[in-house]
């Protein structure tokens, strides 16, 4: 199963791209839902205004994800007049949609943790001094290690350092994306207003559908047979 990021970007834009932002989140998710795919929000900066955001990042999670995310890949078009300034002429509105790269995942398997008895310390009395119950438990593929000794009982311990274990390589999995995250900030300034690769229109948010005119081609072609003929 293959696992991407997509991150939604408003490039600062006003108060209506960060309108569009959060109606092509709900799209978006919906799409990807449809065609089968798992697709979580991870991370949401949400705008002033009810319905806004400024960013987002979602996890697509699934079988031929390139397929269903590349026609949303590139900037957004909204066609709508402004409902915050009646009295603004603008009415298009542009977002992007960025793949990025996920961070490195951190293998989880409990069979990857190596366990070493070692003889608890502090108070507890002769059966603190003569078992060794405490533990030293070490993942070996990513190095994070934890010592437990709050069990007189070996098995009990074990068990609280597989959890903690478990604890700490999801901390660092989360701090990882998050980099990853903090990073797709710099496409802000890369949005290119034009060139839509999909195109809304209205409140009720309807995507444009291409206009097939073949009218330039056709002429195109009646003219390099005109010259062909002459020849």
């Amino acid at each position: 199963m293959e696992t991407k990021l997509l991150h939604i970007t408003t490039a600062k834009g006003p108060l209506e791209c960060q309108l569009a932002a959060g109606k092509i989140l709900g799209a978006l998710l919906a799409d990807l839902r449809q065609k089968g795919l798992q697709a979580e929000t991870m991370d949401r900066v949400a705008g002033p205004e009810s319905g806004t955001i400024l960013s987002a990042t979602i996890q697509v999670k699934g079988i031929a994800i390139q397929t269903a995310i590349q026609s949303w890949l590139g900037t957004i078009q909204w066609i709508q007049k402004s409902p915050y300034r009646p009295n603004h002429g603008r009415k298009n509105w542009f977002v992007g949609i960025f793949e990025i790269n996920p961070a490195e995942t951190i293998r989880w398997d409990e069979n990857e943790i190596v366990y070493q008895s070692v003889r608890s310390s502090g108070s507890g009395g002769q059966h603190v001094n003569k078992v060794s119950s405490a533990v030293r438990a070490t993942h070996t593929p990513s190095g994070v290690s934890v010592f437990v000794q709050e069990s007189r009982s070996q098995l009990q311990n074990k068990k609280i350092a597989r959890e903690r274990i478990r604890e700490k390589l999801e901390k660092a999995q989360s701090e990882k994306l998050v980099e990853v995250v903090n990073q797709t900030w710099s496409q802000h300034h890369e949005l290119e207003r034009g060139n839509p690769v999909r195109t809304f229109t209205g409140m009720d948010f309807k995507p444009k559908k291409a206009e097939k005119n073949f009218k330039k081609q056709r002429n195109q072609l009646k003219k390099e047979l005109y010259k062909e003929l002459k020849q």
